[in-house]
């Protein structure tokens, strides 16, 4: 059914933060070529301001080690790898968002571990030792990049202390956050470190628990943070795990609620919320992350997750990433936006697309914004459903009428869904090639790119009129931007020899 939107002449601030923040894998995984790759391709088109990831005090960056020497242990801060890391993020224009975990060998008090490359989770040795290697690793990044700099990455304390992330109980995580918060304040009281960095598993719990430890303790606090997956049921089935997924306003619910559990404490209440993970399905192996559906059921998220949170992380940027063993193929269900063989998933384009639109929101509905800056709009609409079964499903169709920015301008859409930008089907259309050769690889990244097409829009009374069909499980973008028609300074043009251009 055709839906006429009138768009008015202003509107208000649209709180978009897509583009602030991503996840990685562990941190050790920026030490690969083809994870730098992938760096690049996002921030070429994204421009992401923050990365956040594990596995920053992990052996395999090897900050803290012990040295004997006659019969005395010393410990010794190794920052070779660090430093790598680090600078490979600053010269693709994004800044860490440090998360303080996991626990080195040297300080584990157990062998829990998690994921494929062993992260152990269990508390310190010596929370005085804990806080050392945090006021050593803070020190020799301000020695290298400057105070000044440093005093902008945000800092948050372990990940998911509610679930098996933690070994230690609920007021052990709080004793750690404590020890972690002095040793940054000591530092620099500016550099902003919050918690508690939980998942949706007790939420209430946790967060009232902590609020209250913080508040009593008058620990320093400057964000809060928790993660956010929309999976429901789970299925094992051989090389992969399958997801029911809850409705995409699952997540916004969530952080009403966290926001609302945030307005019971004075001093918590106008903190900025950070999602420093947030995702349908929470495992790297399960398909729906590759395909054409996934991109507009996550532009539904990024439509409106701003009202609610400062900053919403997706998990993660690449398929470069082992939590469940190294990927068994270019397309094997995996977090990234970029899958291996620099290859754009369809849902990068949703942040992409996100990145670009305006700070004006004009408009906003279940399937559609309506942004603009003082020389363009940008339209975004997406038309997600789940399509398997009998499941009935139909186009969204709008009439769009907005307040003309000239006499004349283009519509210049990307279209990404079906054909066109779903390299996964085109991957399937291979025959599901476990290695690609030359060939499959160019087929494969020109299938990723979108369909791009334009229409010419006149003014008439004041408005533009204009059609915008949504296929099913598409994704697209329109921008439409002022031109000056300069036809008639062609001398001798006549339209009909050029098939009525």
């Amino acid at each position: 059914m055709l839906k006429e939107v009138k768009v008015p002449v202003s509107g208000n601030l649209f709180k978009n933060n897509a583009s602030y923040c991503v996840g990685t894998g562990r941190m050790g995984l920026a030490l690969q070529k083809e994870y730098i790759d992938h760096l690049k391709i996002a921030q070429q088109s994204i421009h992401f301001k923050y990365i956040r990831g594990h596995g920053l005090f992990c052996d395999d960056v090897g900050i803290y080690r012990e040295c004997e020497m006659d019969g005395q242990i010393y410990p010794f801060y190794n920052f070779t790898y660090l430093d790598r890391i680090m600078d490979t993020y600053l010269e693709n224009g994004i800044k860490p968002f440090l998360e303080l975990g996991f626990m080195p060998e040297k300080l584990k008090t157990g062998d829990n571990t998690v994921f494929y490359w062993k992260g152990n989770v269990t508390p310190p040795v010596s929370f005085e030792k804990w806080a050392e290697l945090i006021t050593a690793t803070l020190t020799h990044l301000i020695d290298r990049y400057g105070r000044e700099e440093v005093v902008t990455w945000p800092i948050e304390v372990w990940n998911e202390p509610n679930i098996v992330f933690w070994a230690g109980t609920m007021e052990e995580y709080f004793k750690l956050y404590d020890y972690s918060a002095e040793a940054v304040k000591k530092i620099d009281p500016r550099i902003k470190i919050g918690g508690p960095a939980i998942c949706g598993v007790e939420t209430e719990k946790w967060l009232r628990a902590f609020f209250e430890h913080c508040i009593e303790n008058d620990s320093p606090l400057d964000f809060i943070t928790r993660h956010c997956y929309t999976a429901d049921q789970q299925t094992d089935r051989g090389h992969y795990i399958y997801h029911t997924l809850n409705d995409p306003t699952y997540m916004i619910e969530e952080l009403k609620e966290t926001r609302r559990i945030m307005k019971d404490y004075s001093r918590i209440a106008n903190m900025p919320l950070h999602i420093t993970e947030f995702n349908s399905s929470y495992v790297p192996i399960c398909p729906v992350h590759d395909m054409d559906f996934h991109a507009a059921y996550i532009a539904r998220i990024l439509s409106e997750a701003g009202e609610y949170a400062d900053s919403y992380s997706y998990w993660t940027f690449s398929d470069v990433f082992e939590e469940l063993d190294v990927p068994k193929s270019v397309f094997h269900g995996g977090f990234g936006l970029i899958a291996l063989n620099s290859i754009k998933k369809p849902t990068f384009y949703a942040f992409e697309f996100f990145s670009k639109a305006g700070k004006e929101l004009l408009y906003r509905d279940e399937h559609l914004v309506i942004t603009k800056n003082d020389d363009r709009y940008v339209i975004i609409g997406w038309n997600y459903k789940d399509v398997k079964g009998d499941k009935e499903y139909s186009d969204e169709v709008y009439e769009l009428l907005l307040p003309a920015i000239g006499e004349q301008a283009i519509a210049v859409k990307k279209e990404v869904g079906g054909q066109h930008a779903n390299p996964m089907k085109t991957w399937s259309n291979l025959g599901k090639p476990r290695s690609l050769n030359k060939e499959q690889l160019d087929i494969l990244k020109n299938s990723a790119e979108p369909l791009q097409t334009d229409d010419r829009l006149i003014e008439q009374e004041g408005i533009y009129k204009m059609e915008l069909k949504i296929p099913c499980n598409h994704l697209c973008m329109v921008e439409i931007l002022p031109v000056t028609d300069n036809t008639d300074t062609y001398l001798g043009y006549n339209k009909e020899e050029f098939y009525g251009m």
